[in-house]
């Protein structure tokens, strides 16, 4: 069924003159002109096929088809403002879904939810596994964090500078090239491949090889002494960045969380 056209404009102007009988006390309301009143009403008569107001002596006043309609227009703009709430309530709503790759996750992300959940017990977290796309509408997606060279078509801000680092063990170890998916200098010669950056570091924490891997991704490694740095961090267009589409990225939740892990 086709629905109609309405006028919410012209409505919202019929709905404050009406209360006021008056087009200047309406357009005060409003922040226009008594002219864009008039203007306005006498679009909506034209449209409707109907007159709204009369001029007597004693001022303005409804016609009868106007005061006939005029109870439920109100309830109407009521509903109207609900289903706003509503749409609105997952902006204040105790649960996050976040999309990041898994060693993201691990190595860096959940240390910092959980102290951000301590001063924000009543929170819930949904964590997904995603190293590439994904759609955030499908996967009902609050942000998501990718290793990349920015933002792309959504809104983001990067998590610190963009950097990689070869790491080895401790105490030393093998000195064969490990590499990984999206490794910024994979060793097409490297003995050992593995799944991601997580796992190179790793495997390179045990002896069994070198990773060039992103600092941000090692730190606590390198902070705990789990794994040394065999050279200076070099810069890199790749860094990770936190992103969502616009609607997403003004919810209040996410801009609290985002400031959160940026902070």
């Amino acid at each position: 069924m086709k629905r109609t056209h309405l006028p919410l404009n012209g409505l919202r102007v019929f709905d404050a003159a009406a209360r006021h009988l008056s087009f200047t006390k309406a357009a005060d309301e409003l922040a226009v002109t008594p002219a864009a009143v008039g203007q306005q009403i006498r679009a909506l008569e034209d449209m409707l096929g109907v007159v709204l107001f009369r001029r007597t002596p004693k001022g303005l006043e409804l016609t009868p088809e106007a005061d006939k309609g005029l109870d439920a227009l109100r309830a109407g703009f009521l509903q109207f403002e609900e289903s706003v709430r509503a749409m609105q309530s997952g902006q204040t709503s105790n649960s996050l879904t976040i999309a990041a790759p898994r060693d993201f996750t691990a190595k860096w992300l959940t240390a910092r939810l959980a102290k951000y959940g301590t001063s924000n017990p009543d929170l819930q977290f949904t964590l997904i596994s995603s190293d590439g796309e994904i759609d955030f509408t499908e996967a009902n997606l609050d942000l998501a964090i990718r290793l990349t060279e920015g933002p792309g078509e959504h809104e983001g801000v990067r998590l610190g500078a963009g950097a990689f680092v070869r790491v080895g063990g401790p105490e030393g170890g093998a000195t064969t090239p490990i590499s990984w998916p999206g490794c910024p200098v994979a060793d097409g010669s490297a003995a050992l491949r593995l799944g991601d950056a997580g796992l190179a570091i790793d495997a390179a924490a045990i002896g069994l090889g070198e990773a060039v891997v992103p600092l941000l991704l090692a730190a606590s490694d390198l902070d705990a002494g789990r794994i040394r740095a065999i050279d200076n961090s070099r810069e890199h267009a790749l860094a990770y960045w936190l992103v969502a589409p616009l609607p997403q990225w003004r919810q209040k939740k996410v801009k609290a969380l985002v400031e959160a892990l940026i902070g």
